[in-house]
This record gives structure tokens, sequence and C-alpha cells, in this order.
């Protein structure tokens, strides 16, 4: 907060329920004027801290990618009785959030993988059942190297049950497909990154690096910046590492067309800087209300 940092959202490249810390963090985060958020898979919430962080959050997004006991289970790699405790802590949240009347946004996210179709209309019917805000379909990433073998162009064989999934949106519950990276087919039209400065990604170990791909060990050479378990982020904003990195990815010598993994965090950031820079969107004073959760834009 001391450098202007205005938000930090707790969704890891792993579990962030797994840390004991967490609450404590998000509780110390909203005391030190951060808007605060979490993503998570919700099994480790523990149901008797949830009041205390739901007063602190701006969101709480549910990762859950089925909507049945057993697609549950394939899908996200556990047993049956896991889906069950995931939605009872959900309805848990939703009845704290109207009991206490909290602004706190609740939601669901479905990350989209062609295989799971058959979960995207359940998942919408589940998240109006369960009461929650909203419920959102993403893309599935893939790395450099294509490990999980995306294949991109099968997502334009789902755009009908995706509208229809967004039919179920009525009155205080929305339903959402992330169009515009859905249907990119897993390409950039930019050859510079720009997003970092804005949206810097740490890994659960407190290692900082420009991007949650690139916080394995064979990147640490080019990318990694520093880790906030040695020094504050304060320090580590205002070090030499830091520029030249962050100079590095947004130079000629860098290209996220082939060196990064597709649809990344920064990913729209990045097209918008990019227009930016090309010249073909220019900054202005804002003509319509501030959207809700902007700083996490």
């Amino acid at each position: 907060a001391q450098i202007g940092v205005k938000a930090i959202s707790f969704v890891s490249d792993g579990e962030s329920t797994c840390s004991p810390y967490l609450y404590d963090a998000i509780l110390r985060s909203k005391v030190n004027g951060l808007d605060v958020a979490l993503g998570t898979n919700g099994y480790l919430l523990a149901d008797e801290r949830l009041e205390e962080i739901l007063s602190c959050l701006t969101y709480l997004r549910f990762n859950v990618s089925a909507a049945t006991p057993q697609r549950y289970a394939q899908i996200m790699g556990c047993k049956e009785e896991c889906f069950y405790k995931v939605c009872n802590t959900i309805k848990e949240c939703v009845k704290i959030k109207k009991e206490k009347k909290l602004p706190v946004t609740l939601g669901l996210q479905m990350v989209l993988a062609p295989s799971f179709s058959d979960q995207i209309l359940p998942l919408a019917k589940l998240g109006k059942e369960l009461g929650v805000d909203y419920f959102v379909i993403k893309h599935c990433s893939d790395d450099e190297k294509h490990s999980l073998g995306v294949d991109y162009s099968r997502y334009l064989e789902l755009v009908d049950v995706l509208k229809q999934a967004e039919g179920y949106s009525a009155g205080d519950y929305l339903v959402k497909a992330k169009w515009s990276k859905i249907l990119s087919g897993g390409k950039r039209k930019y050859s510079r990154c720009y997003g970092p400065a804005f949206i810097m990604q740490f890994s659960g170990s407190g290692l900082i690096a420009p991007c949650g791909m690139l916080f394995n060990e064979r990147f640490k050479k080019k990318f990694h910046i520093g880790n906030i378990a040695d020094k504050s982020f304060k320090e580590i904003w205002r070090s030499d590492r830091y520029r030249e990195v962050l100079n590095y990815i947004a130079s000629d010598k860098f290209n996220p067309k082939t060196d990064c993994g597709s649809l990344c965090l920064q990913h729209k950031v990045n097209e918008f800087l990019w227009d930016v820079k090309q010249g073909s969107v220019f900054l202005g004073e804002p003509r319509t209300e501030i959207p809700l959760h902007a700083n996490f834009v």
C-alpha cells in the first residue's frame, strides 16, 4: 500500500487455503488499506472463519468445474464427498453475506476444457441454486510448450451451449463466458509484455516473477525478480533487478507470441496497453460509472 498497490488477490499457483496464514494475511491486507480477493476450490476453507474474512473480501470466487459429485471427482481429482463439502461451504457464505448484509461478491468459476462441456449448463443451474452472485466460464490456459494440448479451435463448437448458459442470468444472478479469450484461438496480437507493471504475480513460496507461468526454476536467470521472504516488495520494486526484468519483457528481445504460455493473466491488460502504445487507443476521462472491483482490473 505504501508504494501505491491497490489490491491483492489470493489465487495462488496452488491452493491458498493450504496455508495456515491465509486468514491473517487477508485481515492484515484489509487493515493496510488494500482491496482483497480470494480464489479457492473451497474444500479446506474453514467455515468457522468465514464471517471474519467475508467482511474483508471484495470478492470470493470458488473454482468449481463440475456440478455433480461424479464429474467433480473426475475433473478435480478428488473424492466425491468433497463436492458436498464445497457446496455446503458456498451455501454458508451466501447465508452469512445475506444475514450480515456484506458487500462481498460471491461467485463460481469454471475452467473450461472442451471435454468438460457437459458440465456447462448444470453449473449454470447450480450457481443459481446455491445463491451466488455470478458464474463465470473461462478458458483453459496452456504453457509455452503446449503441454496440456488444449485445442482452442474446439471452443468454437461450444458457442451455442455457452450462450444457453448465459440465459440463466436473472435479477441478481449473472452467468458470463469470457468470450474474448475463449474465441481468441489462444493467439496474441501484441509483441511486447507490459502488463506485469500493473499486475505482478507472487508464488506461494514468496517468489516474484512477471507471470505465474514463469515461476519454474528454469526461468530463474531471465525472469525471477526476488522473494518477499527475503526482502519486502517495496525494496524489490525499487531494485535494479525489477527494472531489468520488466524492461526485458517490454523490449524487442522478448516475444510473448513464442516465449509465453497461452492466455495468461495479463493477456487483456497487454492487449489494451499494446493498443495504447500503438496509438490506436487514447486515454481520456471516464465517461461511465467506475465498475465493481476496479482495483482488480
